[in-house]
């Protein structure tokens, strides 16, 4: 049985633009020529501008057709953007930072203002700017100061003249138009500002840990008089709600450079372990190195992917901006990403502690994905708000119901059968973070911020957990999405699945317990039972097994 067609480009030609990007960046950017640049701090301008024009053109993936473009899908777009992390995430920020800079007009322009711009970015191959964040207020952009006073003639609005500074900005002096936030007597409001505007300026470059391949400075608008047509959407005061249409969909892109980096990084340790040789055998073969160093991070990293695409494909059937799936997404790719770097340091020793080997700019490069597009914690908080309230609109069913049909789609096996998909194992996570949270109600714990935000991290693991697993049930039934990544076959994909459940059960159980514990006394061993203690304990069984199954799928080996 065969997925159904879903929107975007189709999956030969979504084939075709993944192989471009990786034989434009085997010309174009070898290791040698992103290590030098790296250690340069210098933004790429000519290559970037390639990517993003005639040379390869993978701008046109974002653009709908109607404007010249390709209209990529969301799952197309994730695919692309995890190509590119592959490669360098400066280089990959860079080009983010284009359609991040064109999401107002797209998802909040006039139709003559996305005619215009849009069709110029195909056409021309614009570098693009998203000027929102201030010094001062960081990710909230509700605490912005910049501001937009309205110019007058004749008793009508003509135009408006822009004022303040903005920080962190990628291709903040590169860029040929920039998407600029700022306050109207109406509200926030965004506005396009075209680079050789009158007032507009940029800083010298950030000296930044990280993603040295790409341009940040600061922008400031000092009395930049832009017309009225300039204003996005043609309507004062939409400007949060135009950004927090698409942060569902621009953290999974975020959340995609996480998948891109953190494979990047354990693609380089597991040819180095082959070939490192360690008391006479390589370190491939020893379970104390591929166990800790190689293959959890690799089954935490398919996990979030399998979150990263069922939020996808969720987007593009139109169930809307799926902001909390996409905080989820983010959460974990971006954490597990940077943990997989790290890991792959750690795995080539001494060599991977040099700058002369790539892990080390990858960790360095990773390390901003768990800041920008949302910090961790602003994701944690953002998870935990949202299915705090679903948990108290279902009066505590939410995840009991969920973890009712999860064990629902594999009737026929042993509930913790090795044969399974981890269904199981997942919904005892489900249930126990149900217990959980009944808990902190009737405690009233979620007013320690610490506690929420905990919260926030064991759903996100709990809800991970499914999502692979119905993952793993889909690609054993032949029914996966037809533009999915498919390094793994059904049997890996089954066994990574039945690891993270059981991880992810656990740390719900032993995390859950520790911090209701830590807040209001109770009786523990009481409430380990009602968290299903002796069930997921008893889920551990196996573990090994599967271990060494995901290790011979990474390393080649016949099971």
């Amino acid at each position: 049985m065969s997925a159904p067609a879903t929107p975007g480009i189709d999956r030969s030609d979504l084939d075709l633009v993944l192989e471009s990007i990786r034989d434009f960046a085997a010309e174009n950017l070898p290791d040698a020529l992103l290590l030098d640049l790296d250690h340069r701090d210098e933004f790429p301008n000519d290559v970037v501008r390639s990517l993003c024009g005639e040379g390869l053109g993978i701008h046109l993936l974002f653009i709908p057709e109607a404007y010249g473009g390709m209209g990529g899908s969301t799952m197309d777009v994730y695919r692309v953007c995890e190509a590119l992390g592959r490669v360098d995430l400066g280089v990959a920020t860079g080009v983010f930072a284009t359609f991040l800079g064109s999401d107002p007009i797209v998802f909040g322009g006039t139709p003559e203002q996305q005619e215009h711009w849009l069709s110029r970015i195909a056409s021309e191959g614009l570098l693009m700017a998203y000027a929102a964040t201030e010094p001062a207020a960081g990710s909230d952009l509700g605490a912005l100061r910049s501001t937009a006073a309205p110019v007058e003639e004749g008793g009508t609005v003509v135009g408006y003249r822009l004022n303040g500074s903005k920080q962190w900005i990628s291709n903040g002096g590169y860029a040929d138009a920039y998407t600029f936030l700022a306050k109207t007597p109406g509200g926030p409001t965004w506005f396009v500002v075209e680079r050789a505007t009158e007032g507009l300026s940029h800083g010298k470059p950030e000296d930044k840990h990280g993603i040295r391949l790409s341009n940040t400075t600061t922008v400031t608008c000092e009395d930049v008089l832009v017309p009225v047509s300039a204003l996005v959407g043609g309507v004062e005061g939409q400007g949060l709600l135009q950004a927090q249409a698409v942060f569902g969909y621009t953290r999974l892109m975020v959340a995609a450079f996480g998948l891109g980096g953190g494979w990047a990084a354990l693609d380089r340790a597991i040819p180095y372990s082959k070939d490192r040789i360690q008391a006479g055998t390589p370190l491939s073969e020893k379970e104390g190195y591929t166990f800790k160093l190689v293959v959890p991070h690799a089954v935490r990293l398919e996990a979030a992917r399998a979150y990263v695409e069922e939020t996808a494909e969720r987007i593009d059937a139109g169930e809307g901006g799926l902001n909390t799936e996409g905080a989820i997404a983010k959460y974990l790719a971006t954490e597990f990403g940077n943990a997989a770097a790290d890991a792959s340091i750690q795995a080539l020793g001494g060599y991977g502690y040099t700058r002369e080997y790539m892990v080390e700019k990858i960790k360095r490069d990773l390390r901003i994905t768990t800041i920008y597009e949302g910090t961790s914690e602003i994701m944690e908080m953002t998870i935990a708000r949202d299915r705090w309230q679903l948990h108290l609109k279902s009066r505590g069913a939410h995840y009991a119901e969920q973890a009712a049909a999860l064990r629902a789609l594999t009737p026929g096996l042993a509930p913790r059968s090795a044969h399974g998909v981890g269904a199981a194992l997942a919904a005892d996570a489900l249930d126990a973070l149900a217990v959980l949270l009944e808990r902190a109600r009737t405690e009233r714990l979620t007013r320690n911020q610490h506690v929420l935000l905990r919260l926030g991290e064991l759903i996100a693991w709990a809800e991970t957990a499914a999502t692979f697993a119905r993952k793993a049930l889909r690609v054993r039934e032949g029914a996966g999405h037809d533009k999915a990544d498919a390094r793994f076959d059904a049997p890996t994909l089954a066994a990574m699945s039945r690891v993270f459940a059981r991880e992810a059960s656990l740390r719900v159980l032993t995390d859950g317990l520790r911090w209701i514990t830590g807040s209001e006394g109770l009786d523990a061993a009481d409430y380990a039972r009602r968290l299903g203690a002796e069930r997921i304990y008893a889920g551990q069984a196996g573990m090994l097994d599967d271990l060494q199954l995901v290790s011979d799928a990474l390393y080649g080996r016949s099971a």
